[in-house]
């Protein structure tokens, strides 16, 4: 499952990355979004399955209970700093930037994902929570920042008004539909992600039946 999982999250990196998909992003802000979300919100959780624990796992040794925050703060600077609107024009005019902008979101999913799937006997009930903590504060502010760029009145990247003329959707709409996939893809990803991650730690917390069953005839 690992190697799979592994191989899963390079072709899907490769598809993102060398497919047409780039050029399409170079006009479209929803096509851009795809790329980023696929990147962390798919790709990434792919890639940590199949390297948490091993020898290449960047985060062996370290405790993920000092690593989950500072990893899911380091996701919320990449994530919001590049979607800043000078920012992110820039990048749609600068394939050196695009580059850069595609590997920090890499490197930031892959923090926030190898954090929270640390094998369980390594981490405790601790690095758990921190787990889930890093993935719950991640959808969180992914879902607010999808939501702004849905709903926003207005055209908030320059670039966009520049590329209206090679897409089939108005600027305000390309907009809002890439704020619809960040919503979708990204804030029910690592939604989900923290869920899962949640429900070794409530099995440990919740009584079974039997041993319900137990405290109550020992009433």
């Amino acid at each position: 499952m690992r190697v799979l999982a592994l191989g899963l999250g390079l072709l899907l990196l490769a598809m993102l990355w060398v497919g047409p998909l780039p050029a399409q992003a170079e006009v479209s802000f929803t096509a851009h979004m795809v790329m980023h979300m696929g990147v962390v919100a798919v790709a990434a959780p792919l890639l940590a399955f199949g390297l948490v624990g091993t020898r290449a796992d960047p985060l062996r040794g370290l405790s993920p209970a000092m690593v989950a925050l500072p990893a899911a703060l380091f996701e919320l600077v990449v994530v919001w700093g590049w979607h800043a609107p000078a920012a992110h024009d820039a990048v749609r005019l600068s394939k050196p930037l695009l580059v850069l902008e595609q590997g920090s979101f890499l490197a930031a999913g892959l923090a926030v994902w190898l954090a929270a799937l640390a094998p369980v006997g390594r981490v405790g009930a601790a690095g758990r929570g921190a787990g889930v903590l890093c993935l719950l504060l991640t959808s969180m502010h992914m879902t607010l920042l999808g939501a702004l760029l849905a709903l926003a009145p207005r055209v908030l990247y320059q670039c966009l008004q520049l590329c209206a003329a090679n897409t089939e959707r108005t600027p305000l709409e390309d907009q809002s539909l890439g704020g619809v996939v960040m919503l979708a893809v990204g804030g029910v990803s690592y939604l989900i992600g923290g869920l899962a991650v949640m429900a070794p730690l409530l099995r440990e917390r919740l009584p079974s039946a039997a041993d319900a069953e137990s405290m109550e005839d020992g009433r």
